[in-house]
């Protein structure tokens, strides 16, 4: 979208967005139509095509992109100041308790089984994301080997895709199962080996 927005246009806009991310993730892609995002955002039909004119594929990358932006920015500032083990283990209780409290309605689940992950835009969203993820927490192992708590022989960015590795695995399995005991399993396992 190139039109330059009022704040009101901005917060209308956003509101949609909002609106329709907690929409899928609550009842799912498939069962998410125009009808049930305006009916969530209270927002009539001229106004969602006024800020999505291509429609529900447009709104679909801008959800994608709030979702992306919005995983990262659950973890702040705790992903951005890894450079101890109590700052490790915070981050890492932060990760577990938001999806074991959000379960199969968690953003990372909507975004990489529902938002049309071989959609190449939306794959490019994700692909950042994870990027994003992945060099916070190798900076924040590398903060953390100068501190002398990390063996110097650990690389930091295959340790990092790892974890991501870990935690998305988790959240497969706990939308599969309903039980969050994977997630905390690998999260945990990785994060120990990374201090022995």
């Amino acid at each position: 979208m190139t039109a330059v927005l009022t704040k009101k246009g901005e917060a209308t806009r956003a509101r949609i967005i909002q609106g329709s991310a907690a929409t899928i993730r609550e009842i799912g892609l498939a069962n998410t139509g125009l009808d049930q995002i305006r009916a969530r955002t209270g927002t009539s039909q001229s106004q969602l095509f006024h800020y999505f004119p291509e429609g529900k594929a447009e709104l679909l990358l801008a959800v994608a992109d709030y979702e992306a932006t919005r995983i990262l920015d659950d973890q702040r500032p705790l992903l951005d100041a890894l450079t101890s083990w109590t700052a490790w283990e915070q981050w890492s209780e932060r990760i577990l308790e938001t999806y074991e409290r959000e379960g199969v309605h968690c953003g990372l689940s909507a975004l990489t089984s529902q938002l049309g992950p071989n959609d190449p835009q939306v794959r490019a969203i994700i692909g950042r994301m994870y990027e994003s993820w992945e060099a916070a927490l190798a900076e924040g192992l590398r903060a953390t080997q100068r501190a002398g708590e990390i063996s110097p022989v650990v690389n930091p960015e295959i340790a990092a895709a790892a974890l991501v590795v870990s935690i998305q695995g988790g959240i497969q399995l706990l939308a599969a199962t309903g039980s969050a005991r994977h997630l905390r399993a690998a999260v945990s396992t990785v994060i120990a080996s990374l201090r022995t």
